[in-house]
């Protein structure tokens, strides 16, 4: 692990392999920790690096801008420190909302993006309410004032958000020790997550959305079961070049299904 400073923030970063660059960002209440299964299959032929999102995990913040504008800002100093121009991105839920705005804002760093058990936030506040509450009764949750206290008051909030998300909580027991670890810590971080997700990331998409503006770069799409609707379908509003299924899984899919998500993966990141 290595620390990279960006604007008002230390990043803790995990870097291995050699080959074309891919980022890793986890999502929600995870760290990097969430790609251990997946990149060992990644480094015999990338270079893969995998940074704690700001606030969150082994990462400080001086600046605590968790809007996924800035977040992807982060990321490109990342990847620039490391000698990367233009890299590949990965994203799992909250990760996979950096990684789509970084593709939008950004798009001649990205070459090809991944996203992982997500819509565009937009595309969720656009929903009818119950059926939004239905999905993701914690979005609104997290962005409340008192948000933050109501977690720390709640030890046993982040093993049942876990359990409750996953088709398979044995297969993230290994890593329930790390995301313990840094859990407390990184609680402030997160709900300026979804506040920014409510207001100003909102906003950034409903912009691109009316600017015409597209995903320039290839995209996959992976999903779980749990969502409803069809993903593809919203995407395609955002994207052209695009492809994308549901795995038999639950919403952790890097570590419930890491195997199918490399079959799907590799290929598309090799451009077979």
């Amino acid at each position: 692990m290595e620390y990279i400073c960006t604007s008002g923030a230390e990043l803790a970063v995990s870097v291995g392999g050699t080959g074309p660059p891919v980022l890793l960002l986890h999502g929600f209440p995870q760290t990097r920790a969430c790609w251990r299964k997946i990149i060992p299959g990644l480094v015999t032929g990338f270079t893969v690096v995998a940074p704690d999102l700001r606030g969150v995990g082994d990462s400080r913040a001086s600046v605590l801008d968790q809007s996924k504008r800035a977040l992807a800002r982060d990321a490109v100093v990342v990847m620039a420190s490391l000698g990367f121009d233009r890299f590949a991105v990965v994203g799992h839920d909250r990760g996979a909302r950096v990684a789509y705005r970084l593709a939008l804002d950004a798009p001649d760093k990205v070459s090809k993006l991944s996203v992982l058990d997500i819509i565009p936030t937009g595309e969720m506040w656009s929903l009818p309410r119950e059926q939004m509450l239905r999905r993701s009764p914690h979005w609104p949750e997290l962005a409340e004032p008192g948000a933050e206290q109501r977690l720390r008051g709640d030890p046993g909030y982040l093993e049942r958000t876990l359990r409750l998300w996953t088709g398979d909580f044995a297969a993230l027991e290994d890593a329930m020790p790390e995301y313990r670890r840094t859990w407390e810590a990184s609680i402030a971080a997160w709900c300026a997550d979804y506040r920014a997700g409510a207001t100003v990331d909102d906003e950034h998409d409903r912009a691109d959305r009316a600017a015409g503006r597209r995903i320039q770069c290839p995209v996959l799409g992976l999903w779980s079961q749990r969502p409803e609707g069809d993903p593809l379908a919203v995407w395609q509003r955002w994207a052209d070049d695009l492809q994308g299924e549901a795995l038999d899984c639950g919403h952790f899919l890097p570590e419930e299904a890491p195997e199918r998500v490399l079959g799907k993966i590799l290929p598309f990141l090799r451009g077979s």
